[in-house]
Order: structure tokens, then C-alpha cells, then sequence
């Protein structure tokens, strides 16, 4: 299909049959705004979009929703100052956005830190990280923030490890769960050194610490590249999943740039979740844009039109 019969189906499918209709992506050129918003509460990042809206957080945010986008996470909250965390949780509630995931770090990132040692000085660094994502959850109006255990410890047992993984997270899930906050587990694959690398290892996990604070991350670029078969993974640990975050593969890109059929897992999906009556999920854009510039903003959205449940 040519760009331009696709942006045009696009919007009339949309009911945008007066708006301008793009013929070509320029460094010059944007959609049309403001645009219906997504069936699916897709969260983009901060400079995901900065070649259209500039560099300031705030005219980005406003970016995002006049495309479409109702959500936003933020890796790097923790890290900004208290005022701005306020200002960007104020400006997503008159827009009327969600605030996804950001990192409760207690170390840098890759994780050197674990908590599958069972040590306690690890174990004391992520509680008070805890108890201080509890103040930035309030700020930014936030529910949910990931959190990565460390690395895997060769020299001890498996089952060693994860015990003294689930006694920190209960801990942690006593600071959370008063406040009506999620910490989520997200299984990675950036290396084998990492202790959580599964989802039905982060489901067992999750069963354990038994508590609405601990569920799980189901990110879809690295489950692809650990376990594949995604479907029946999600299926499988569905009533642990809180969350989902995108990226295509290979290149960690927006949807249609690689082999995951994101439309089918969004329709999948959400489904399920009516079925299920578990309400709406966010699902963070943790990826990059396969183009640069203006152009690349343009096509990221449009891929996302074409990805989102029907």
C-alpha cells in the first residue's frame, strides 16, 4: 500500500475525512492534530517525539495527546526534580493521561545490584528505594514502576536465590500495597547474568510474594527474544500481567518494522482483558524509532494506527 492511500485509510477510519491528508513525511511536515485517541492506552516516552515538539517535557506530553497517545512512562522519573514530577503529573491530569511505569533504581543500570543474595545492605537500598518511589508516585500520579531483582549469583543454588528474591519483594510490597501501588517484574534478556529472564519464572515469583503490590512486566521485545511463543506465555501468566511494554524485533523498533505481529497480540489482548474484566492495561513503548527525525515521528505513529485494536 503507498504512504498515501495508507494515511488516508488511516483517517477515514478515524471519521478525519476534513482534516489534510499527508502525501509525503518531511522534516517540515506533521499530522494533522488533534487525532482521536487510540483504543489502547499506548505510553510513549520522553524524546520519543522531541523532533516535533522540542525538548521540553511539557510540550511533549501535550504533543503526545494531540496525536492520540493517552499514557506516558518514564524510566528516568525517580531522577528528575520533585517540582518537574509535579508539574508532569499535573499537566497528564488535565489532559487526561496515565501515568505509567518509571524505575525504582538502587543501582546503576546494567544491574551490578541483586537481590538474590540474600544480602541485606542490597535488601535495605531497595526498601528505602521503595519508600521514596511511594513520594514520586504521589508527585506524578503514578501506580505502577518496575523492578529488576540483579543478577543471577553462580555460586549459589537456584532455589536459594529465588527465596531470598521473594522475602525482599514481599518487603518491598509492604511499602507499596498500603498506597495502592504495583511494583511490576520485568524478565529481561539484555544478558544471561540476570537472575529474571522468564515469565513463568516471574509468575511463580509473583505467586509466592502473594500480594496485588508484586506482578508482573511483560515486555514483548524481550519475551520474543527469551521464550517466543508469546501468545501462550501471556495466556499462561495472565492473572500476574499488570503491565506490557512494545518493541519489535529485530532492532527493538516501533510495530510493523519487524517479525512480532503486534496487531494480533493488541487484539489478542485486549479481549482478553474484556473477557476477563481486567479492565484497561497500559502498554509502554520502551523502543526506539526506526527513522530519524520528523519523518520517523510521522511513521511511528502511523504504525501505530495501523497496529491498534479495532
Amino acid at each position: 500500500m503507498q504512504r498515501r492511500e495508507f494515511t488516508k485509510n488511516i483517517m477515514l477510519s478515524a471519521g478525519l475525512t476534513s482534516l489534510p491528508i499527508l502525501t509525503k513525511a518531511t522534516e517540515n511536515q506533521t499530522i494533522a492534530s488533534p487525532q482521536p485517541a487510540f483504543k489502547l492506552k499506548y505510553a510513549p516516552h520522553f524524546g520519543m517525539f522531541e523532533n516535533s515538539a522540542g525538548k521540553d517535557e511539557i510540550d511533549q506530553l501535550k504533543f503526545m495527546h494531540e496525536v492520540g497517545f493517552r499514557a506516558l512512562e518514564d524510566n528516568g522519573m525517580m531522577g528528575k526534580s520533585p517540582e518537574l514530577q509535579t508539574k508532569i503529573g499535573e499537566t497528564m491530569a488535565k489532559l487526561g493521561m496515565s501515568m505509567g511505569v518509571f524505575v525504582v533504581g538502587f543501582d546503576n543500570w546494567p544491574p551490578k545490584s541483586t537481590l538474590a543474595t540474600g544480602d541485606k545492605d542490597w535488601r535495605n537500598k531497595f526498601l528505602t528505594a521503595c519508600k521514596n518511589a511511594v513520594e514520586v508516585a504521589k508527585r506524578c500520579n503514578a501506580k505502577y514502576m518496575t523492578v529488576v531483582p540483579g543478577n543471577f549469583q553462580r555460586d549459589l543454588p537456584m532455589g536459594i536465590q529465588t527465596a531470598n528474591v521473594i522475602e525482599s519483594l514481599r518487603q518491598g510490597a509492604a511499602i507499596l500495597e498500603p498506597h495502592g501501588l504495583t511494583m511490576v517484574l520485568e524478565p529481561l534478556s539484555d544478558n544471561p547474568d540476570l537472575f529474571l529472564r522468564h515469565s513463568d519464572q516471574t509468575y511463580m515469583i509473583c505467586k509466592a510474594v502473594n500480594s496485588p503490590a508484586c506482578k508482573i512486566l511483560f515486555d514483548m521485545w524481550h519475551m520474543q527474544r527469551n521464550e517466543g511463543q508469546m501468545t501462550k506465555h501471556i495466556d499462561w501468566t495472565w492473572d500476574e500481567i499488570a503491565y506490557f511494554q512494545i518493541g519489535d524485533e529485530p532492532g527493538r523498533n516501533e510495530p510493523t518494522t519487524g517479525e512480532i505481529n503486534y496487531k494480533f497480540l493488541f487484539k489478542h489482548i485486549a479481549e482478553k482483558a474484556k473477557a476477563t474484566n481486567r479492565g484497561e492495561f497500559i502498554f509502554g513503548m520502551e523502543h526506539g524509532n526506526s527513522i530519524k527525525g520528523k519523518e520517523g515521528e510521522m511513521k511511528l505513529i502511523e504504525a501505530y494506527r495501523w497496529s491498534d485494536y479495532q
